[in-house]
């Protein structure tokens, strides 16, 4: 059986969406093993629900996917990585194209319109979404970095640690996954200032991977040092 974590703090804007994808992975792969992760952090910590996710796989070797709770994949994008992340060493991504439904597309949606035909605007560099790897891959890495909290960088601090000392970014498979709208994040304040701060010690840390692997182990937490390996 699949395990699908899904990091989730319930917010009126964001019910439909999950329901959404929820809807997408019972009618596409039947008997899944869906799981909605928190935090008890007062800001939700997205990085944090993930790692939370993957620590909770008791076989280091099980291929599990990471999907946001407002993103849906295309069926064989996705199969071809969980496929493929059993095997690679690597984390997936099972798109080359990230469609942003907002308001107009989701609603075109809910309306029933395909998720192919809907109105999007294009994210080019998305890196979030959809994750499939197994824990192995997941803290050869070291994870995601829990210090980021509330809106933005972890995905893309976590993609240059990847790139870094794994010497791979990680694959992609031809698809699209698709967006759903919700009542955005602010993006300012201390606590986005303090995600951007960081995430430039990400691109400086990126030619080195001494300087990586003691950049993303300053915030380990006992289990996730414990999984990391020792060179």
């Amino acid at each position: 059986m699949l395990t699908v974590l899904i990091p989730w703090r319930p917010q009126p804007s964001r019910l439909a969406a999950i329901d959404a994808v929820v809807d997408w992975y019972v009618r596409n792969l039947g008997d899944v093993d869906i799981r909605t992760i928190d935090s008890d952090d007062e800001i939700f910590n997205l990085a944090r629900c993930r790692n939370l996710g993957m620590n909770s796989i008791e076989d280091a070797g099980e291929v599990v996917v990471i999907n946001d709770a407002d993103t849906i994949p295309q069926l064989e994008p996705l199969l071809e990585a969980i496929a493929a992340a059993s095997t690679s060493g690597l984390v997936h991504l099972p798109y080359t194209r990230y469609h942003w439904l907002g308001t107009a597309g989701t609603a075109q949606f809910t309306e029933g319109i395909p998720l192919d035909q809907c109105e999007f605007e294009l994210v080019n560099g998305a890196c979030s979404g959809v994750y499939i790897t197994t824990p192995q891959s997941w803290w050869s890495h070291g994870g995601q970095d829990e210090r980021f909290r509330g809106w933005g960088f972890e995905d893309a601090a976590w993609y240059v640690a990847h790139e870094t000392l794994l010497d791979e970014a990680p694959r992609r498979h031809e698809g699209v996954v698709y967006a759903l709208h919700h009542a955005a994040q602010a993006r300012e304040g201390d606590q986005y200032d303090a995600n951007a701060a960081l995430m430039e010690q990400y691109r400086e840390a990126r030619s080195s991977r001494a300087a990586m692997r003691q950049l993303v182990g300053t915030d380990a937490t006992a289990e996730k040092a414990r999984r990391l390996p020792a060179s």
